[in-house]
């Protein structure tokens, strides 16, 4: 078989959430995984389709009257690794959300057995790359994880993103105590220069 490796080029496929067999596609998928870093540690089909119903994962793509103005705060595509052979690994799926305000989170979610071999930094600057292409208009890209997420903590910072929040106790955990939320942000123009505009963190005194 073979391998798949950071070095493959990732490639971003619309999900279409309306569309019988990708909606099975996607419950399937999700409800195999765990997440042990999310909200849910785990998903079940009702609550999938419950999410397709509310529009967690946008519309079909050909409801867009364009892909720079979408009139919807969520989109979704799966993530593929090319491979040698012009065959494609299915890495996982990622969300866009808030994109109506011009500064989009993102929840990626990854297959199990992709994990923990340094596909996040490859898919998440290939994400950045997507957001800023393809919605001119955003200025800036968020996400968010627990404090103890240390793999994705890194990979943010190894993708150009800088740390800007710290919510104390501000995600929930299933059956324990919360922690704390942190946030990183990367700026379009920090993207296109290469460069990373830092602030300083205590710049008030009382």
């Amino acid at each position: 078989m073979t391998s798949t490796t950071p070095a493959s080029e990732i490639t971003f496929v619309p999900l279409r959430p309306q569309d019988d067999d990708d909606a099975a596609a996607l419950t399937d998928f999700l409800t195999a995984q765990s997440y042990p870093f999310h909200v849910r540690n785990q998903v079940n089909a009702e609550q999938v389709r419950r999410a397709i119903a509310e529009g967690n994962y946008g519309r079909n793509p050909e409801h867009y009257t364009s892909e720079e103005a979408a009139d919807t705060d969520h989109r979704a595509w799966w993530i593929l690794a090319d491979q040698a052979g012009g065959t494609r690994a299915l890495l996982g799926v990622v969300v866009l959300e808030d994109l109506t305000d011009q500064a989009p989170l993102f929840d990626l979610r990854l297959a199990d057995e992709h994990r923990g071999q340094g596909w996040g930094t490859t898919v998440l600057r290939a994400l950045t790359r997507l957001v800023f292409d393809t919605y001119p208009e955003v200025e800036r890209f968020e996400g968010q994880t627990r404090e103890d997420n240390i793999a994705m903590r890194k990979v943010f910072l190894r993708s150009g993103f800088i740390k800007e929040a710290h919510y104390r106790r501000g995600w929930p955990v299933e059956g324990d105590e919360p922690v704390a939320s942190v946030a990183y942000a990367i700026l379009r123009q920090d993207w296109e220069s290469g460069t990373t505009t830092t602030f300083e963190w205590e710049d008030l005194k009382a």
